[in-house]
């Protein structure tokens, strides 16, 4: 087997979660896709080998793109909410290759369907550079670049930007959080799962009350619990003008979009929330920001087709390489 022979193994290694799938043909939508636990594996290898094993009929892939939760330098990665850490070739295939996981999600933008978006205000989203960001695990953000008839994808780690706060109650609830033991509050402490979690025992704190400890998804289904209610409002808000600083840095005109585990679970409570309000809410920029289209992705496995596109993009680009390498060299083709 030799490098991009089908089938291609595609993967959104998070902190909680690997999700994994194939790829069967250029262009078509990974099939066989599984999640499993990252709690039952000692490395990433190993959750590889029992997926192909266990839900792909024992397979050997000729590729893989993997898309994982932290930062990636050349084929090594070290997952931020995980232990797993170790290199691309640990898995013994002919060609794997790394992708931050928001790098991934950003390729999968041009290649989502309009039933994979939900609108969370502003206008259509326009042609231009994109954003893309969300909570989940961690919280995610890069950047996508028009670029030579393409699109060029912009890794980052702005989830581990400085916290924003707007207001008196949210500077009350830094100040609880460096109490109880973060001395630098960052974006990722509020806005993650986690910190919705940590969001709801600050806000207790400040409010003078003790709630019982609740689970993210206690918290999303208890909206009918002020303190509960009052969290997610918060989380909402934090999480807008967080995403308007986003849109700024990167000049996101052609939209902002956001996926992650968490916000699918509340969309209508985003619409309702102050989120659309916070994005433009800056004296300088509001007419920037209110002309910036801001997108929910609810697609199931964002990351997985735009580690399945990254794929496609790459074999055509090696094939025409050596395409063009014969072309210029036919004495070379006739003598082998």
């Amino acid at each position: 087997m030799s490098a991009f022979d089908l089938p291609w193994l595609v993967a959104d290694i998070g902190g909680t979660n690997a999700r994994f799938g194939l790829v069967t043909s250029p262009g078509a939508r990974p099939s066989h896709v599984a999640v499993l636990a990252g709690a039952e594996y000692d490395t990433l290898p190993e959750a590889v080998a029992a997926y192909l094993a266990e839900h792909a009929g024992g397979v050997r892939p000729g590729a893989a793109c993997l898309a994982v939760a932290g930062p990636v330098e050349g084929d090594r990665y070290t997952l931020t909410n995980s232990a797993w850490s170790g290199s691309a070739s640990d898995l013994g295939l002919p060609y794997a290759v790394l992708l931050n996981d928001f790098e991934a999600l950003a390729v999968s933008l041009p290649h989502l369907e309009p039933g994979d978006l939900a609108s969370l205000g502003g206008p259509e989203p326009a042609h231009g550079v994109k954003a893309v960001l969300g909570p989940g695990t961690g919280l995610g953000v890069a950047g996508l670049v028009p670029a030579d008839g393409g699109w060029t994808p912009v890794p980052g780690e702005g989830g581990h930007v400085t916290v924003p706060v707007f207001d008196d109650r949210e500077r009350e609830i830094v100040r609880a959080l460096r109490a109880g033991g973060l001395d630098h509050v960052v974006a990722e402490h509020v806005l993650s799962g986690p910190g919705l979690v940590r969001l709801h025992r600050a806000l207790a704190e400040v409010n003078g009350v003790n709630p019982p400890s609740l689970s993210v998804s206690d918290i999303v289904a208890r909206l009918d619990d002020s303190l509960c209610a009052e969290t997610v409002e918060v989380f909402c808000g934090m999480l807008g003008s967080f995403a308007g600083n986003v849109a700024l840095t990167l000049g996101a005109r052609g939209g902002v979009y956001l996926g992650g585990g968490v916000l699918p679970r509340i969309v209508e409570r985003v619409r309702t929330s102050d989120f659309r309000a916070r994005f433009a809410d800056n004296p300088d920029m509001a007419g920037y920001l209110s002309a910036i289209a801001t997108t929910l992705i609810v697609a199931p496995q964002p990351a997985l087709t735009g580690a399945a596109a990254w794929l496609a993009q790459r074999a055509a680009r090696e094939l025409g390489s050596a395409r063009e390498r014969i072309e210029l060299h036919p004495m070379r083709r006739e003598l082998s």
